[in-house]
């Protein structure tokens, strides 16, 4: 049986505002070796509890004028991975966690925002990884 206390399992994504997105998505391929795709890289790693699984960090420059992370004004987003998403929102909002959005799915996971108490918007994403790996495509290894 698996672990569904609701909680953070690690980085989902890293995002961040650039002048030119495009142009910063080539450097970090040409000198830094990163797959670039249309939204970054998606960087491949194994889950420690289940070695055979491929699981996916997605690192993503966007354009600096971005509403993505409204209502934040930072220059960066943080995406967790978490498990049990739905209760996990259920103690952020018993905590008094500012919950920006409601929780939506798509067939690669469950995405919801909040906000920490320094006006940082984070992501939430309880992930599908398999989705992933059957599109295949490019991965950071």
């Amino acid at each position: 049986m698996s672990n569904e206390t609701p909680k953070v399992t690690g980085i989902g994504g890293i995002f961040f505002r650039a002048k030119d997105s495009k142009a910063i998505k080539e450097w970090y391929g040409n000198n830094l070796g990163l797959a670039i795709d249309d939204y970054g890289s998606a960087i491949e790693f194994r889950n420690a509890n289940r070695p055979d699984e491929i699981n996916y960090l997605r690192w993503s420059p966007f354009d600096e004028k971005t509403e993505y992370f409204n209502p934040s004004t930072k220059q960066f987003m943080i995406n967790y991975r978490v498990q049990n998403i739905e209760a996990l929102v259920k103690n952020l909002k018993a905590n008094g966690v500012t919950i920006v959005d409601e929780i939506v799915e798509y067939e690669y996971g469950k995405f919801v925002h909040i906000m920490d108490p320094e006006g940082n918007k984070i992501e939430l994403w309880e992930p599908i990884d398999i989705v992933f790996t059957r599109m295949g495509g490019s991965t950071t290894k």
